[in-house]
């Protein structure tokens, strides 16, 4: 089928979906569940291939992190999909009612989005995620994934949607394009009246592509140039726990550090600190002049680091003279995604809270928490880092819209 033929079923079974029960969706979701379970070996063999393809190919170590699957990958897929089905039901929901003086009553309700395009990099476990959030949320969706990981994808896409089918969701419903092309990737971005809003997941590249060449609505994912700040009223053990953790657990996610910002008068105290641990950790450093006077083994930073998203075992690293500085630096380089201040002076952790405009801010906390399950959304569409319809992790209430149900007894005006 064409990317076009692929939308119009899709749009076809979307109306049907938005009037399906709440318990015919969870009921579903709950098979889809097993299903993908049951189907592990046959994900892991797809998988398998796909790693392989693009080892060959020679592609980055995180660039493999993000496509690979392993068992508890799967299972942690499946869990997802459970928590889905748990959550509450957002269509119907009513927002808000108003009586007006003659009597009307306006109800403002939540209903679906229609069909959900998504276009996305790398990550297999997103087909997933993608599919169980806009079923839960009634909303159609038409997938396309990177060539390199197109078996994962398609054996995916082909188990749930057998067992989402066999109970009760309209066929159609789930659409995955197995033509990667970016032709038909540049078709899909102009389906006006078939996909009603684009998600873009991935790297810069792919999302200022898509923002920039489709004529549907697109909802801004952005990369993640995430910073963690140590202040200098800091405690300093805590500040290298972070920040090894927003680095290093799992770097090629965009809610990892990409920057340290360490006030000039803790420096010397956590710098030698904090980079015998992240070169153990295989990171590499690069750093303005006075971080890299403490921090053995660290390479000169250029300007374009500063605004680089790594995703990899990479850090840059600078030296502020104050909290406005470093404030500053924020605004001018990050991305306005997962930004965090380490500090004990409660003032300067409600101004870093106020003053930073991101859609995720954090006092002594890793920036790896912004996630959609562990916000408790069960999953995420993607991390928003627009002001418009949605911002930060995006779950089952950002996949609405709402309608006006307006009652009355014969009024007129």
């Amino acid at each position: 089928m064409t990317v076009r033929e692929l939308a119009q079923s899709a749009k076809k079974a979307s109306s049907k979906l938005a009037i399906t029960s709440a318990k015919t969706r969870n009921d579903a979701l709950l098979s889809m569940a097993d299903a993908l379970l049951a189907a592990t070996p046959a994900i892991l063999s797809a998988n398998a291939a796909d790693v392989q393809k693009a080892k060959e190919r020679g592609v980055k170590t995180s660039y493999i992190d993000r496509l690979t699957l392993d068992h508890k990958r799967v299972e942690g897929m499946a869990n997802g999909m459970k928590k889905v089905a748990l959550l509450h039901d957002p269509i119907g929901k009513s927002d808000s009612v108003i009586v007006h003086p003659n009597g009307i009553r306006i109800e403002k309700r939540r209903v679906p989005l229609g069909v959900i395009g998504i276009i996305y990099e790398a990550r297999p476990n997103v087909t997933a995620d993608a599919i169980a959030l806009c079923i839960k949320s009634g909303n159609a969706c038409v997938l396309r994934g990177g060539s390199e990981a197109l078996l994962s994808n398609s054996t995916i896409t082909d188990v749930l949607n057998d067992a989402a089918v066999k109970n009760g969701i309209p066929d159609g419903a789930i659409q995955l394009l197995r033509d990667t092309d970016r032709a038909t990737a540049a078709e899909m971005m102009k389906l006006n009246g078939l996909i009603d809003v684009l998600i873009p997941r991935g790297g810069a590249g792919l999302i200022q592509s898509v923002v920039q060449q489709a004529t549907i609505p697109v909802i801004e994912t952005g990369s993640g140039v995430c910073h963690v700040y140590i202040d200098e009223t800091a405690d300093l053990d805590m500040a290298a726990d972070i920040i090894e953790n927003a680095k290093c657990s799992r770097p090629s996610v965009c809610n990892a550090a990409e920057t340290l910002l360490v006030h000039q008068s803790v420096a010397k105290d956590c710098l030698p600190q904090i980079a015998q641990r992240l070169t153990a950790r295989g990171v590499e450093l690069r750093c303005d002049a006075r971080a890299k006077a403490l921090m053995p083994g660290s390479i000169d930073a250029t300007e374009e680091d500063w605004s680089t998203e790594y995703n990899d075992l990479i850090l840059s690293v600078k030296v502020v003279d104050s909290f406005d500085e470093a404030i500053t630096h924020i605004d001018t380089y990050g991305t306005h995604h997962s930004d965090a201040i380490v500090t004990r002076d409660i003032n300067n952790a409600e101004r870093f809270l106020n003053e930073v405009n991101s859609a995720a801010v954090y006092v002594n906390a890793s920036t790896r928490f912004t996630d959609g399950e562990e916000f408790g959304f069960g999953a995420e569409i993607g991390i928003s880092t627009q002001k418009i319809h949605a911002r930060g992790p995006m779950g089952l209430d950002e996949l609405t819209t709402v309608k006006y149900t307006i009652r009355g007894s014969g009024q007129i005006r």
